[in-house]
């Protein structure tokens, strides 16, 4: 097998590195302080865990008109909004399993041809990388259809643009012998690499449902597109042009080429999408001395892929190898890794626009990225999670507010992005990560000379540094570490904040106490809270335990009762996407 067949992360649970070394208090240990009080948000916690691991598949507690249901309500919760098929069973086969009376049909597979002169898929692995870059890219992740005429107010549902993540390859899969090795293993081939990268990114698909209800590839529509490792895209936001940028692909520290590792997304109110960079930090090289933005991520010294050692040493490839060689940043790529890390905006509706990175709402493994509802004249709010063991959840809110008839991808280029701190109380706090906060830059003051988990903290240049290293930002801010946040998502009734915690297989038993009882949590719970006042700005919030994963007979206790137990039928484990559909049903994955 190749050095890299399949990547490790997602054989090995333990492959993410634990990067953060702060003294932060673990979610665990606030989590086990708070179940021994009472609930702050009691009431709705039994309806909604009722519907969902009780009753099916069912509504969040909402009713047929579309609020919510009540004490005195004569209809037991969901019940109006349950689903018109039965649920299928769980089973660990391997396979797509769909209820009685629908079916599974593949679309658009790796290697589908979607645009340019549309090269056939070779099964054998012998499409050239020019030929991938024109094909469905591998192991697709999140995505999102786009009404054809959304544009114009539209909601069709039988054409539109699929827009599709591709997080990481299969090198025995893609090359005929799987990745291979020239001039004694000292080299890559560089169409290999050039075919590897091309496999990652995102893709835009325009698609339409025929009279018998199958879809299709609209062939020779303008929308289609690649957008790939190696895609020029503006680095848009605080952190444009700053001197940790400069690489000499852009002098100027504006632009920069491809998206890689795009694990979830987010649409946004405006009909753009949000590709997140999650684990890129593993196709980086740096075999000299780590920076701390390296660090904090992970970064080591040999990479994922090997395509820094492209056979030729090409422009596009030698970027992957980050170690400082030359005098000065345009000598070397020792910045590559700093251009990584962000949302990646792309306008599905505009095939001639260029990606943009938005990094005002920071840089770490985004896992993707939730928008509350869009509200006229005020400002755009958003969630993201860190999908990383013992890593943060973070909060955007714009400096501009929402237009409906203006708003765009500038809306996220000015802002506070905050950091969740939970409290043992059942409370919560938003920690700005803002130098121009004097609580903040207090802290960071303080910071300065110490060592923040294992970096020696001599402090930050400027706002564009803090976003740069948010991680460290967020350590030195108090943040709550949590167990591996990934999707989000917001009641479109009740405006709560849900949040997967997917799991953390490294708690260990030597951290076994009354304050931080789970060891080795391998399956995960899901948190949600509720933004003082209703207010998705707001810096405050309560907090509480949605449901706990795990086996049959896991129980999950409210007010020292016991609100649901996993059966057969409702046990699940390492809760990960988390979506409301338009009834106001929540479907966890």
């Amino acid at each position: 097998m190749a050095k890299h067949d399949l990547d490790p992360n997602y054989l090995d649970p333990n492959y993410e590195p634990v990067v953060n070394h702060s003294s932060n208090l673990p979610f665990q240990e606030v989590l086990m302080a708070r179940m021994q009080r009472r609930s702050v948000m009691k009431g709705s916690v039994g309806a909604a865990l009722a519907s969902v691991m009780g009753l099916g598949l069912a509504a969040c507690g909402s009713d047929s008109n579309g609020g919510s249901s009540t004490e005195g309500s004569s209809q037991a919760p969901g019940e109006a909004t349950r689903l018109g098929f039965q649920a299928v069973p769980v089973s660990s086969a391997n396979q797509v399993v769909v209820p009685e009376g629908y079916t599974a049909t593949p679309f658009l597979p790796w290697g589908t041809p979607i645009t340019g002169s549309y090269p056939e898929y070779r099964a054998d692995g012998s499409n050239t990388g020019a030929e991938q870059e024109q094909q469905m890219g591998m192991h697709h992740d999140g995505l999102h259809f786009f009404p054809i005429d959304q544009k114009a107010g539209g909601n069709s549902s039988t054409e539109g643009l699929l827009v599709m993540n591709h997080e990481y390859i299969n090198q025995d899969a893609l090359h005929p012998g799987g990745a291979t090795y020239v001039n004694a293993g000292a080299n890559r081939p560089d169409d290999e690499v050039r075919k590897e990268i091309a496999a990652h990114g995102v893709s835009v698909v325009h698609i339409k449902q025929d009279a018998e209800g199958t879809w299709d590839i609209v062939f020779g529509s303008p929308f289609n597109r690649r957008i790939t490792g190696n895609t020029e895209m503006d680095i848009r936001g605080p952190v444009r042009g700053y001197s940790k940028l400069v690489t000499p692909f852009s002098a100027d520290g504006t632009r920069t080429r491809g998206t890689l590792n795009n694990c979830a997304m987010g649409p946004t109110p405006w009909g753009t999408y949000l590709a997140a960079e999650e684990n890129w930090h593993g196709y980086f090289a740096n075999s000299g001395t780590l920076t701390r933005e390296q660090s904090r991520h992970g970064v080591g010294s040999s990479s994922r892929y090997d395509w820094e050692l492209a056979q030729g040493g090409a422009d596009q490839y030698v970027r992957f190898n980050v170690t400082e060689t030359g005098a000065t940043a345009t000598d070397d790529y020792r910045n590559e890794a700093n251009t990584y890390g962000y949302m990646v905006e792309i306008d599905p509706f505009n095939p001639e626009s260029r990606p943009q990175k938005r990094t005002a709402l920071g840089r770490f493994g985004h896992e993707g990225v939730i928008f509350a509802p869009a509200v006229e004249g005020e400002p755009v709010v958003c969630y993201s999670g860190d999908d990383s063991r013992f890593e943060y959840i973070y909060k955007f809110v714009s400096s501009q507010p929402y237009n409906a008839a203006t708003a765009g991808g500038y809306l996220l280029d000015e802002g506070t992005l905050y950091v969740a701190r939970f409290n043992e109380d059942g409370s919560g706090e938003w920690l700005p990560l803002d130098l121009d906060d004097a609580d903040y830059a207090a802290k960071v003051a303080g910071a300065v000379g110490t060592m923040v988990g294992d970096i020696m903290f001599d402090g930050f240049e400027n706002q564009a540094d803090v976003l740069l290293n948010t991680r460290l930002a967020a350590d030195i801010a108090g943040a709550t570490p949590m167990d591996r946040p990934e999707w989000g998502a917001v009641d479109p009734n009740s405006g709560d904040v849900y949040f997967t915690l997917t799991n953390n297989s490294a708690r260990t038993v030597d951290n076994v106490n009354a304050a931080n009882p789970i060891v080795e949590n391998r399956t995960g719970h899901i948190i949600r809270w509720t933004e003082a006042g209703g207010d998705a700005t707001a810096t405050s919030f309560d907090w509480d335990i949605f449901v706990f994963a795990g086996e049959q007979g896991t129980e999950t206790v409210s007010d020292d009762q016991v609100i649901v137990t996993l059966t057969d039928d409702s046990m699940f484990s390492s809760p990960d996407g988390l979506w409301f559909d338009y009834n106001g049903r929540l479907w966890i994955q």
